[in-house]
């Protein structure tokens, strides 16, 4: 089976996932919560510290969310490199901030496989439902496959998002420890591209890169704590464009606009160049 638009609306099987305290505080952990004072954000990293309740960061959807490929359905040909995949594209959406211990089912549906000439950009959307089938949240996502376009299929909707032509009302920075990808890759996304310096190189990075969904994790703790003070209720929604890959130990700044209910954002590296672009955030 190539990957091309036969692809298109093959759904896996539902999937139930669940997760724990101490996966909401891991994660936070893995997208800097408590860099560099281990005493801020102490909502989002404790579970017992006094007349502090645990809040769960409104990014950890996409992991609680996210199948883990046991059991979903989907199959991809056996001879896919996945070294020459990259993280193109993260969107949620959430009905309701996250409890601390959940539970919900999950389906997830390839929505399209597009020909970028270079590569083939693999969409897919998963639905979260609770256990009495209310959707409590949606994750759309897109996988870049480097080496595998070329099969003559569309290219893909275009965009209306524009860099708005004012000073961004917030900038925030933060820098990513060196070990950041050990950290992150303990909340489930094990791929060596990460980890192992033997299999970044066959996918033609000199150094393992940081996940981009650590560097998204960054960047919503970003638009909560400047745009929505701190307050998950107030996160809806997110998304963004993976446009370059981060080192551990990197430091990013993430620019943002705001212009009534619309959220916009821009992220670049240490160097200037852009690492996550066309970002929208829902806040209340």
């Amino acid at each position: 089976m190539p990957i091309d638009s036969s692809l298109v609306g093959l759904s896996g099987n539902p999937v139930w996932k669940s997760w724990t305290s101490k996966d909401a505080l891991l994660y936070a952990v893995g997208v800097g919560a408590g860099q560099p004072d281990p005493l801020d954000e102490l909502e989002f990293t404790t579970e017992n510290s006094e007349n502090i309740p645990q809040k769960v960061l409104p990014t950890f959807a996409n992991v609680a969310f996210y199948g883990d490929g046991d059991g979903d359905g989907f199959t991809l040909p056996d001879d896919v490199d996945y070294s020459k995949l990259l993280h193109a594209y993260q969107a949620f959406s959430l009905s309701g901030p996250l409890p601390t211990d959940g539970r919900v089912e999950t389906t997830r549906t390839i929505t399209g496989v597009y020909d970028k000439g270079s590569g083939a950009l693999l969409t897919t959307e998963t639905v979260a439902r609770d256990s009495v089938g209310q959707i409590v949240g949606t994750i759309e996502s897109g996988s870049f496959f480097r080496g595998y376009g070329g099969f003559g299929g569309e290219r893909g909707p275009s965009t209306t998002w524009e860099l708005p032509a004012y000073k961004p009302d917030h900038v925030v920075t933060y820098t990513t420890r060196a070990d950041q990808a050990l950290l992150y890759r303990l909340s489930g996304d094990r791929n060596p591209l990460h980890s192992d310096p033997i299999f970044s190189a066959r996918g033609g990075f000199s150094t393992p890169i940081l996940h981009g969904m650590c560097t998204y994790g960054y960047v919503g703790r970003a638009l909560l704590h400047a745009v929505a003070d701190s307050d998950p209720t107030r996160f809806t929604g997110m998304s963004g464009r993976f446009t370059k890959p981060l080192l551990p130990g990197q430091t990013i700044t993430t620019s943002i606009w705001v212009a009534g209910g619309a959220v916009r954002f821009r992220t670049v590296d240490d160097i200037g160049d852009v690492v996550i672009d066309h970002g929208t955030a829902t806040i209340r």
